[in-house]
C-alpha cells in the first residue's frame, strides 16, 4: 500500500462514522415529537400607561399567528327503508317490490373554529371541541405573502380542560408570545382575535370582566370541561372563535377562546378562555407524553356555605371541607379525615373546590405536596405524596344551596327516620359498614330539606355525634343546642355513593 493510500482510508473511515452517528441520530429520534421553540414574556403589564388611539400595532404582532381551522367528519347514517314497506295496503298490491336505498350512506360534517400557532415549527393551540372526532383537519394560515392552507395532524386532546394540540408540517411561522395568566387581573384590556362566522381575522376588544371562573355544568356533555378555572370576557366571542386567541395590551397570548354563556347563541358580552398557563401546562403534557397525567389527592371535597362555615367555627366560606377520604389513597396515608377544611395547597390559598381539583390535578403522579388544613379549630399541616388519578373521580354535588323554609319548626322537624334492617339495606344497597338513622320523609318546607336532606339518606352523626339508629337520632337532635345543626350523611347518588355533610337552621322562625 502506498503513502497516499493511508490518508485516504482515514478520510473515509472519519467520513464513515460521522455518517454512521448522523444516521444512528435520526434513528433514535424518528417517531418522537420535535420540542416547541416558545416565545414566554412573563413580565407584568404596565397597568399605569394609557391606552392610545389606536391598537394596531398590537393587532399587526399577534393577528397573523391566529388561524383558521376547518374539520371534517364523516358520519354514517342508516339505510333508508321506505316507509310504504310497513304498510300492508300497499304490501297486499307490491308485495316487497317498493323501492328503497339498502345501501349505506355518510355524511360529511363540518366544523369551524380557530388557533394560535405558538411555536414558529408548526405547534397550534386551540380548542379541543373543534377538532374532537375529526377525520380530517385544515389549517389556513394567513400571511403578506398570501394564504396558505395546510394538513394538520393531532398531538393531542383533553377534554377535561378544552384543550388541543396541533401540529402542521411548515417552519418559520409567525408565533405568537405568551403572557402570564397568573398576573391578570380584573379591568384589564383584551382583544379576542378568531374566525367567527368564518370571517376571518376578526378583532374585538374588551375588558376581564372575571377570573376564576368554574362550576359550569354543561349537560350530559361529558366532553366539556371539568377542570375550570376561565377567564371571562366581555369582548365579543361568537361561533367559529373557539381555539382562537385572547391577548393582553401588548399582544401577549393570555387566554384561548372557548365558550359563550348566551340565549341566542350569539355574543352577549359573556365569553369564557382557558388561561395560558393551564393550556401551556397541558400542551407540554401532551408533547412530551402524548396524554396528561394528573395528581390525585383522594379526598371527596364540597364547597363550604355560609351555615357550614359557621358550623365548623371558620371565619369565612374560604376552603374546601373534606366530606369523605377513599380507602388507600395519599389523603389517607398522610392522616387527612373527614370533616378536615383544606384552605391551602403548596403554598396557595383554596377558595373552593374547584381550585383545589385544580391545583392538584396540575400536579404530576409522585410529587410530595404540602396541605394546610383547619381541624376542630385548629391549623395543621400535613405532606402528601400524589398518586396518579384513576380516571374520572366522584365529586359528591354541592346543589344549589336553597334559604331555609320559611316555617315555625326547627332543625329536624318535619324529618320521618327509621331503624334500618336487612330488607332496607338490600333494596337501598346501603352498605353493611354504614350505621345510622334512615330519613324515611322530609317535609318540603323544613329547614332540613332547605338544607340539602333527602329521602334516603342515611343520617350517621349529629354535631360530630354517631347516630347509632333512628331512637339515637331523636336524642341528639334533642340535646342539640346553637342556631345550626352539623348532620353527616350517607347518600346514593346513582352509581356514587359517599358521605356529606349538610348544616341545618336550628333556629325558630318567629310567626
Amino acid at each position: 500500500m502506498n503513502r497516499l493510500s493511508r490518508p485516504l482510508i482515514g478520510f473515509f473511515s472519519a467520513t464513515a462514522g460521522v455518517l454512521a452517528i448522523v444516521v444512528l441520530f435520526y434513528v433514535t429520534s424518528w417517531g418522537r415529537e420535535t420540542s416547541p421553540d416558545i416565545k414566554v414574556d412573563a413580565s407584568p403589564l404596565n397597568r399605569e400607561a394609557r391606552p392610545g388611539v389606536s391598537f394596531s400595532p398590537v393587532i399587526k404582532k399577534a393577528a397573523p399567528c391566529v388561524v383558521y381551522i376547518y374539520s371534517t367528519r364523516i358520519v354514517h347514517l342508516r339505510p333508508y327503508r321506505n316507509p310504504l314497506l310497513s304498510d300492508p295496503f300497499f304490501r297486499q298490491f307490491f308485495g316487497d317490490q317498493v323501492p328503497q336505498d339498502n345501501q349505506p350512506r355518510t355524511r360529511r360534517q363540518e366544523s369551524l373554529g380557530s388557533g394560535v400557532v405558538v411555536s414558529p415549527n408548526g405547534y397550534i393551540l386551540t380548542a379541543n371541541h373543534v377538532v374532537q372526532g375529526a377525520d380530517e383537519i385544515k389549517v389556513k394560515v394567513t400571511s403578506a405573502d398570501g394564504d396558505k392552507e395546510y394538513s394538520a395532524r393531532v398531538i393531542g386532546t383533553d377534554p377535561p380542560t378544552d384543550v388541543a394540540v396541533l401540529k402542521i408540517d411548515a417552519r418559520n411561522l409567525p408565533a405568537i408570545t405568551l403572557g402570564n395568566s397568573d398576573q391578570l387581573e380584573v379591568g384589564d384590556m383584551v382583544l379576542a382575535i378568531g374566525d367567527p362566522f368564518g370571517l376571518e381575522q376578526t378583532v374585538t376588544m374588551g375588558i376581564i370582566s372575571a377570573l376564576g371562573r368554574s362550576g359550569f355544568q354543561f349537560g350530559g356533555d361529558t366532553d366539556r370541561p371539568n377542570y375550570q378555572d376561565f377567564i371571562q370576557t366581555d369582548a365579543a366571542i361568537n361561533p367559529g372563535n373557539s381555539g382562537g386567541a385572547l391577548v393582553d395590551a401588548d399582544g401577549r397570548l393570555v387566554g384561548i377562546n372557548t365558550f359563550i354563556l348566551s340565549s341566542t347563541y350569539g355574543n352577549e358580552g359573556i365569553g369564557f378562555a382557558v388561561p395560558v398557563n393551564l393550556a401551556r401546562h397541558v400542551m407540554d403534557r401532551l408533547i412530551q407524553g402524548g396524554k396528561v397525567t394528573r395528581g390525585y389527592l383522594g379526598v371527596i371535597p364540597k364547597d363550604l356555605n355560609a351555615g357550614l362555615a359557621e358550623s365548623f367555627g371558620l371565619p369565612d366560606q374560604n376552603g374546601a371541607l373534606v366530606d369523605d377520604v377513599q380507602p388507600g389513597t395519599p389523603a389517607q396515608k398522610a392522616g387527612i379525615q373527614p370533616g378536615d377544611v383544606i384552605v391551602e395547597f403548596n403554598g396557595k390559598k383554596v377558595t373552593d373546590t374547584a381550585s383545589l381539583m385544580l391545583m392538584v390535578s396540575e400536579c404530576a403522579p409522585a410529587t410530595e405536596a404540602t396541605v394546610k388544613l383547619i381541624r376542630n379549630g385548629h391549623e395543621k399541616n400535613f405532606t402528601v405524596k400524589l398518586a396518579e388519578l384513576p380516571g374520572q373521580i366522584g365529586q359528591s354535588g354541592n346543589g344549589r344551596n336553597r334559604s331555609p323554609g320559611n316555617t315555625n319548626t326547627d332543625a329536624l322537624d318535619g324529618v320521618t327516620v327509621s331503624d334500618l334492617d336487612p330488607q332496607t339495606r338490600q333494596e337501598l344497597r346501603i352498605p353493611d359498614n354504614v350505621y345510622g338513622a334512615l330519613v324515611t320523609e322530609v317535609g318540603p318546607d323544613s329547614n332540613s330539606a332547605g338544607a340539602g336532606l333527602q329521602q334516603g339518606d342515611v343520617i350517621v352523626e349529629i354535631n360530630r355525634q354517631p347516630v347509632k339508629d333512628a331512637e339515637g337520632a331523636v336524642k341528639l337532635c334533642t340535646q342539640a343546642k346553637g342556631d345550626r345543626i352539623l348532620l353527616r350523611v350517607w347518600r346514593r347518588a346513582g352509581n356514587f355513593s359517599g358521605l356529606t355533610y349538610l348544616s341545618v337552621d336550628n333556629t325558630t322562625k318567629p310567626q
